[in-house]
């Protein structure tokens, strides 16, 4: 196994996320075993269930024993789908479309309790205009169009929450804090997995947290991380 062999097959997986294939629940699950794969058929087996999928020849398990390599689709030059495979387009940059392309996501409360989690659909940009509320943004199940994700917040008074899966980085310095409290307890600097949040805007009196999962976080205490 080489790193080079990891690097690939986590962009199959981030191009699937890209294309409504994968959840970024499903992502981080599956990078968890790319990165203790021992062998190439450890690392094709998290790629087979999906539509389209061509693994490059050099990355395929050879002569395992008791394996047949039809389990395995047959091999493109590129590594990506095809673009005939279950209906699913070659992948290209429209995969990850440039941020702000298409309407925003408008979320409006008003002395309110406000979650979206689950296989929400994400789009490009989101606009949060609250009052004294409670918003809870859970990403870690979410359905992404792209690898990036604006938030623009204009809040007073409000508990505001953005729940991140465990490869997710997030940029907060973007955001104006007046009389409130503005925390990001996951990683930042520029984009390294399938998700990367910028916020920006103005809390007024209230909060915005941006964290993991609490599954995520107690992992990572035990591992000393």
């Amino acid at each position: 196994m080489s790193d080079a062999e990891r690097e690939h097959v986590g962009e199959l997986l981030q191009r699937a996320v890209g294309q409504g294939m994968l959840s970024l629940g499903e992502f981080t699950e599956r990078m968890d075993t790319v990165l203790a794969a021992k062998t190439r058929g450890d690392l094709n087996q998290v790629l087979v269930d999906l539509p389209g999928i061509q693994i490059r020849p050099e990355f395929q398990e050879q002569n395992l024993p008791g394996m047949s390599q039809s389990r395995y689709p047959a091999p493109s030059a590129t590594g990506y789908p095809a673009s005939s495979a279950a209906g699913y387009p070659a992948p290209s940059a429209a995969a990850y479309p440039a941020t702000g392309q298409g309407a925003p996501l408008v979320i409006k409360g008003r002395v309110s309790g406000i979650e979206r989690k689950g296989r929400w659909h994400v789009p490009p940009a989101i606009v949060l205009d609250t009052v004294a509320s409670s918003v809870t943004l859970d990403f870690t199940e979410a359905v992404m169009q792209t690898q990036v994700v604006r938030i623009d917040v204009s809040d007073y008074l409000s508990s505001i929450s953005i729940v991140l899966p465990a490869e997710a980085t997030a940029d907060v310095n973007g955001v104006e804090n007046v009389a409130s409290s503005v925390t990001s307890k996951v990683r930042g600097g520029a984009p390294y997995g399938p998700l990367h949040v910028v916020v920006t805007g103005k809390v007024r009196g209230g909060s915005f947290n941006v964290t993991h999962p609490l599954s995520t976080r107690l992992r990572k205490f035990f591992n000393g991380s």
